[in-house]
């Protein structure tokens, strides 16, 4: 780790606790910062509030007291999914006070480049491919970042003869000034989270930053069938590597049913161990391009792609039940991830969908509700969903108040054959803590069932 003077004696503000507060805290303390640690929630009792406080960090929960942040505060490292529009995150910007994320403090410090991986969908997938394919590379993998491990904390330990795999949100890149992924991959941009970002240009943007500081040394792998991701890529500095489903270009590439990269052949689209789907080749090659660029041998990928079944909660089979067979897609939190899990079947689905209402309708669901037989609707978008399945002519909907319910609900109007999916084309925090636990409810409920 880089033992970076910056910090050294600063007044610094962490906002919000969850797992990149808490690591954050921990290494600005090593560097010599004075902390606070701010979170909404009552941490009496918190076992991460009591190891911080023995470390002299002040901690303050129950709210966000507006006194926390002054002119002595010289700087805010803020958990991705606060908003800007938090009264202590406009308070320091009225102030000049910097905004940072986590993801900037632990580039700062880490000693390891970074492979970073960002998109509307697709994220998950493609950074733990990048992990096991790189693992036949000359640098040891690092996983983390939205996948999982807070990047603050690996950062501490990684080496030069390291390589982060950062699966990076646009929440995450919103709060970068400096931050310079060695190798940076933009899978798709469409709508999302306009709830956070106010407009599709100020998030489009924010994707768009994990290619700013990026040198002719670099390198951009971008998905050169997306025109919004062409747009926002074209004025990057790197060295551009494209994939592509639909034409040969000079990266990865599908043609006659085979993936290759620049002309070499990698491995039969049939032959994935991942659902053979479009969004799912996409993601390979765009890990195929990545684990070539980092000098990683044919064998090894093939073999990766061969053995990668897949991720939790991502069209993930779960069992099937007198003829039914139920799959789990909790992480498709959007209507363009619905779109490809519906249109990843050709048998008749019932579908389980709804969440967190962030004020855009589901119309775009409309074409992939063709093979839909009905619709469990929950959350707070129920009524909105169930009114798209009727605008499309899907005779049997349903609305329900929880996953138990939806899942009984699924399977009565099911036959033999029929596939009962959770793709909720929702955010799950209206009703849950995370799309985790979303689709570990759902499992226990089938399970429950059977």
């Amino acid at each position: 780790m880089k033992e970076i003077p910056y910090y050294k004696d600063k007044q610094v503000l962490v906002l919000g606790m969850a797992k990149s507060g808490y690591s954050a805290a921990k290494l600005l303390v090593h560097l010599g910062a004075r902390v606070v640690v701010n979170d909404r929630a009552d941490l009496e009792g918190d076992p991460r509030a009591r190891e911080l406080a023995a470390l002299g960090v002040k901690v303050v929960g129950g709210g966000h007291p507006s006194d926390l942040v002054t002119e002595e505060t010289d700087v805010i490292i803020k958990n991705p999914g606060i908003p800007y529009t938090n009264p202590l995150v406009e308070k320091a910007e009225r102030l000049g006070i910097p905004v940072i994320t986590e993801v900037e403090l632990a580039a700062q410090v880490s000693e390891a480049p970074f492979v970073g991986i960002t998109g509307s969908n697709g994220k998950t997938t493609t950074t733990a491919l990048i992990g096991e394919m790189l693992k036949g590379g000359p640098a040891r993998p690092i996983v983390a970042g939205n996948i999982g491990t807070a990047l603050s904390e690996v950062a501490q330990s990684a080496t030069a003869e390291d390589v982060i795999v950062a699966e990076l949100s646009s929440f995450q890149l919103l709060g970068t000034r400096t931050f310079r992924p060695r190798t940076a991959v933009f899978l798709n941009l469409f709508e999302a989270h306009l709830d956070y970002h106010g407009s599709m240009e100020a998030y489009a943007q924010a994707k768009a930053m994990i290619t700013k500081n990026q040198t002719p040394a670099d390198v951009l792998v971008y998905n050169a069938d997306d025109p919004l991701v062409k747009k926002w890529t074209a004025n990057t500095r790197a060295q551009k590597v494209p994939f592509s489903l639909k034409e040969q270009v000079d990266g990865a590439y599908l043609s006659d049913g085979v993936l290759y990269f620049r002309g070499e052949a990698i491995i039969r689209r049939d032959r994935l161990g991942m659902p053979n789907v479009d969004h799912n080749v996409a993601n390979a090659l765009a890990a195929v391009a990545v684990a070539k660029v980092h000098g990683v041998a044919t064998d090894f990928i093939r073999r990766v792609l061969e053995d990668f079944k897949g991720m939790k909660h991502r069209l993930q089979y779960v069992t099937t039940i007198n003829g039914r067979a139920f799959y789990n897609d909790s992480k498709a939190t959007n209507v363009l991830a619905t779109s490809k899990a519906l249109n990843a079947f050709h048998q008749p689905i019932i579908l389980l969908a709804g969440g967190l209402d962030r004020g855009n309708d589901f119309d775009g669901l409309i074409p992939g509700l063709s093979r839909v037989k009905a619709v469990i609707a929950f959350g707070q978008t129920k009524e909105k969903i169930a009114g798209t399945a009727e605008k499309a002519g899907v005779k049997r909907v349903r609305l329900v108040d929880n996953m138990a319910e939806a899942v009984t609900a699924a399977y009565g109007l099911s036959e033999p054959g029929d596939v009962i999916l959770l793709s909720p084309a929702c955010a799950s925090w209206d009703q849950y803590r995370s799309y985790e636990e979303r689709g570990d409810m759902f499992i226990k409920s089938v399970h429950t069932l059977k």
